[in-house]
């Protein structure tokens, strides 16, 4: 876990004899606890999946990118709706977007353009969470933080059927980098973490910015002055004191000693810090990326999607720095837009070139879209009426647009797709049916997956 606050660490949800086993590794071999709080035993392995996806890159732009000044033009419209900013033609015939993105523009054959994603969340919090969870918060606010009853996002349950299937990846089935979905860094989006599922399935996050020059990823290695022999007798006396002791009692004691052996294993194995080893990347692919947060978190999705961990959620952040209610052109197009293309750009190259593409869905959204009317501040406000997400990889048929808004913009006029369809596309596109699949909510209600239709033209 991230350094969020106490209400949402639940210090007590795994009882005083995790806590101490914990400790214990944390100060004996390399700060493991965190991270190995997210794995659990594999249940039997399931039948082999059919989807041609074998892992997820959410990209996630906080705040809320403008649609119109992106992927949904709209050159007819007044010059109080359509901005500064000219449509220009695409690498696909019939398909247009804004000069901010002519990279881009050369991608829309690989890209499918879903332009009528709507919901009726306003604010910046329950936006996300309705983004990645697929169903609403319980109110429409953003003085919220998680809590153990949440409903799980899509990249909590993808980590969930992983290690229902039996994964066995040197890192977490679930990782979010540099920092989680946030508004303002205080308040922390619901269903990002384990929520209902519980705390073996948070994610591992980051926490921290992978452009930093002391760039170092916490918790995956033995402590200074920790050699590995001093670490294997430490855990052999831990071994002996173990057994000679009263066994745990609790729901979660039959965790305790996989959390210990799998936080062994991967220090002493190493595998789980070389993954995150962005100094194993030339140079010239790092300055390919961007040589900026953005950039360098997508450079380790790339990395993190070759390990094959199933989901992982890249954060254009931090906090809600895609909110531009003043200033909105001079922003996109001097200091928001330019790091994300150049970012996203390098990172559909790169999985193209090494022959991931095709077994790697990259997912490209926001909280919601913004209002086609510029106000009084030359800025955009918060619309969830109709908005962009972008599909590509991962067995998706590009090259087209689904969904039709109107013209300007501000509701769909055909073809109106919610979060809940863009999540049932992509468990299909894994091959996991997210109507015949349930998992149990705090009360032991089976619920599905996903409770949209999956877009069928995409698959």
């Amino acid at each position: 876990m991230p350094n969020l606050p106490l209400d949402i660490r639940r210090p007590d949800a795994f009882g005083a004899g995790l806590r101490s086993r914990r400790t214990f590794l944390q100060t004996a071999g390399g700060a493991l606890g965190a991270f190995c709080a997210g794995l659990s035993q594999a249940t039997a392995v399931q039948p082999a999946r059919q989807g041609k996806a074998r892992s997820v890159i959410l990209i996630f732009n906080c705040g809320g990118p403008s649609h119109v000044d992106l992927w949904d033009p709209k050159p007819a419209a007044s010059d109080t709706v359509r901005g500064p900013f000219q449509a220009i033609d695409t690498k696909v015939p019939g398909i247009q977007v804004t000069e901010l993105i002519p990279r881009l523009a050369q991608w829309t054959d690989k890209l499918a353009i879903v332009r009528t994603v709507h919901h009726t969340h306003s604010g910046h919090n329950s936006g996300m969470h309705w983004s990645i969870v697929g169903r609403p918060y319980k109110r429409d606010d953003t003085l919220m933080n998680p809590s153990p009853n949440d409903y799980p996002s899509i990249g909590t349950l993808v980590g969930w059927l992983a290690q229902r299937d039996g994964y066995t990846g040197a890192v977490p089935p679930y990782v979010i980098t540099p920092y989680p979905h946030c508004d303002s860094t205080v308040y922390i989006t619901p269903g990002q973490f384990g929520g209902c599922l519980g705390v073996r399935y948070d994610p591992y996050v980051l926490d921290a910015d992978p452009n930093a020059a002391d760039f170092r990823v916490r918790n995956l290695g033995l402590q200074d002055g920790m050699t590995a022999d001093r670490f294997r007798e430490r855990m052999g006396l831990f071994g002996r004191f173990a057994g000679s002791t009263r066994p745990v009692a609790g729901s979660t004691a039959g965790d305790f000693d996989i959390f210990q052996s799998r936080a062994a294993s991967m220090v002493f194995s190493g595998d789980a810090a070389r993954a995150f080893d962005l100094s194993q990347e030339p140079a010239s692919v790092r300055d390919r990326y961007g040589r900026h947060q953005w950039g360098q978190s997508h450079l380790l999705a790339r990395r993190l999607a070759e390990a094959e961990v199933p989901f992982v959620t890249t954060v254009n952040g931090r906090s809600i720095i895609w909110d531009t209610h003043k200033d909105n052109f001079n922003q996109m197009k001097k200091k928001l837009v330019p790091p994300m293309e150049q970012a996203y750009v390098a990172l559909l190259e790169d999985l193209q070139e090494r022959g991931l593409l095709d077994t790697t869905l990259v997912v490209w959204m926001g909280d919601f879209g913004r209002t086609p009317m510029i106000n009084k501040d030359a800025g955009r406000d918060h619309w969830p009426q109709c908005y962009s997400v972008v599909l590509a990889g991962g067995g998706i048929r590009g090259g087209q647009v689904i969904g039709q808004s109107d013209g300007t913009g501000a509701f769909p006029k055909l073809r109106p797709v919610n979060p809940a369809d863009i999540h049932a596309t992509i468990f299909t596109a894994l091959g996991y049916d997210s109507h015949g699949i349930t998992y149990p909510t705090v009360d032991g209600r089976p619920t599905l997956l996903s409770e949209g239709e999956p877009i069928r033209e995409l698959l």
